[in-house]
């Protein structure tokens, strides 16, 4: 089985598997040709020694035996069946014995292996004289087949074993790891249903331990998945609220305060022209004074909603002098406040995100402390401590007791810290005044930034 283009495990162990068995084997064929080749040897030498002295010891017998003839055929007769030697009587009488040829268990014993094993015939021979009578010369020669067939039959009856267990063990393998990976294809379909969004894929069952840590971490990945989705989705119908509500506020200030104005300035305007084609110009200038009046009211409206959409002065100036245009804004409104600023020197070209951020959390903060609140006194200090940024918005009013209803406003800005991997906290105790405080981080990633924009 190929996957991607590649060998499954499952392949890759059987194979690793044969690889070691065929090594085995290949090292016990080794040892046992070695054995094999020795012990024919040492059998045919054996068998010829034996036989040697069987001839001479019969030969010295017949120099007192009546008929040496008949002796010497019965000698050589007495060979018929001897596995390993060939014994022929030549001379006035002759005679031959051959050894029986037996028969392999598996067939007949195959030419490689005889090659290999190497055992050439050996020949020896005796001359027969009974006193001053010679009978010719018997011949000895050992014939090396049965042994070898003898090995060749061993040697197949070994390889049994080791085929019944390589092939059990291939079995095995190819069972029991087919059985073990079918968790892992389940990983691989519950990982792919994370892939389309569905965060509530959980893996169960009994594993191995191994696989059980797997399927734990896993698991255990889907619900933080699941609790970060749950949190994007509510982010997200806040936001969506947040800018309706902003989007609102921005079309009533239209509607109230930019749209009768318009209408004014076109009806003043429309007068004055009459007046002027009329030649009654000093009636048309109070005119056009009104539409003077009405341009720097309206102009007034816009910029105090463009700073409700962008800090004033952030990109012109800086981070400082956004800050202070803040508070100056509240400061015409309400100046029995007295409002203190406290921003470090190392502040400042922080980044646009960073900034805008740091701005929109002092914005928040020291709207709902001067509306809500009704201090005495607010401070706002924005340090450089390490890699963060610690901003910082504290009043003296009497503080808030139910931190859990906090305005869409709170809530919008801790989603905003949030989302460039900052931290928002409130600090408030009844009767001590309430604070806000920002743990910005200095390095912001690229996908935070993304995921703002």
């Amino acid at each position: 089985m190929l996957v991607g283009g590649e060998m499954s495990l499952r392949f890759r162990l059987i194979g690793l598997v044969c690889l070691v068995l065929l090594i085995s084997l290949a090292l016990g064929a080794a040892i046992a040709y070695s054995n094999a080749s020795r012990s024919v040897r040492t059998e045919m030498r054996a068998a010829l020694l034996v036989g040697r002295q069987t001839i001479e010891n019969t030969v010295e017998r017949l120099q007192t035996a009546g008929d040496s003839l008949h002796d010497l055929d019965d000698l050589v007769a007495s060979f018929n069946g001897n596995r390993h030697l060939r014994v022929r009587l030549s001379g006035e009488a002759a005679a031959f014995a051959a050894p029986a040829t037996e028969k392999a268990t598996l067939g007949g014993v195959p030419e490689w292996f005889v090659r290999v094993i190497g055992v050439a015939p050996q020949r020896v021979q005796i001359p027969v004289a009974v006193g001053a009578r010679d009978y010719g010369t018997i011949v000895i020669e050992t014939d090396p087949y049965n042994e070898t067939r003898e090995v060749w039959n061993e040697f197949t009856e070994s390889l049994v074993t080791p085929a019944v267990f390589c092939g059990l063990t291939i079995l095995l393998i190819y069972i029991f790891i087919g059985r073990t990976l079918q968790p892992l294809n389940r990983l691989a379909e519950a990982l792919e249903e994370i892939g389309d969004g569905r965060y509530r894929t959980r893996i169960s069952g009994r594993l191995a331990p191994e696989l059980a840590r797997l399927r734990d971490s896993f698991n255990g990945m889907a619900v933080r998945l699941a609790e970060t989705d749950a949190d994007n989705r509510r982010l997200n119908e806040q936001l969506l609220t947040l800018q309706e509500q902003e989007r609102s506020e921005i079309a009533r200030d239209l509607h109230d305060e930019v749209s009768p104005y318009l209408f004014a300035i076109g009806t003043d305007a429309a007068t004055a022209l009459r007046l002027l084609k009329e030649s009654r110009t000093s009636e048309a200038g109070e005119n056009v004074q009104s539409i003077a009046d009405a341009v720097r009211y309206m102009q007034r409206q816009v910029g105090r909603m463009l700073g409700r959409l962008r800090p004033i002065g952030l990109s012109e100036f800086g981070l400082k002098e956004a800050i202070e245009n803040l508070v100056v804004f509240w400061r015409r409104r309400r100046p029995e406040i007295c409002y203190e600023v406290m921003i470090s020197p190392q502040c400042e070209d922080l980044g646009d995100l960073l900034a805008t951020t740091i701005c929109r959390v002092v914005q928040e903060a020291l709207s709902n402390a001067v509306r809500h609140a009704g201090p005495s006194h607010v401070a706002i200090s924005i340090e450089h401590d390490r890699d963060e940024i610690r901003v910082a918005v504290n009043d003296d009013g009497p503080g808030m007791q139910e931190q859990s209803k906090l305005s869409y406003g709170l809530v919008g800005i801790k989603e905003r810290v949030s989302a460039i991997g900052g931290r928002l906290t409130f600090s408030t105790k009844l009767g001590e005044g309430f604070a806000v405080i920002a743990a910005l981080p200095v390095v912001i990633s690229a996908t935070a930034t993304t995921a703002e924009a």
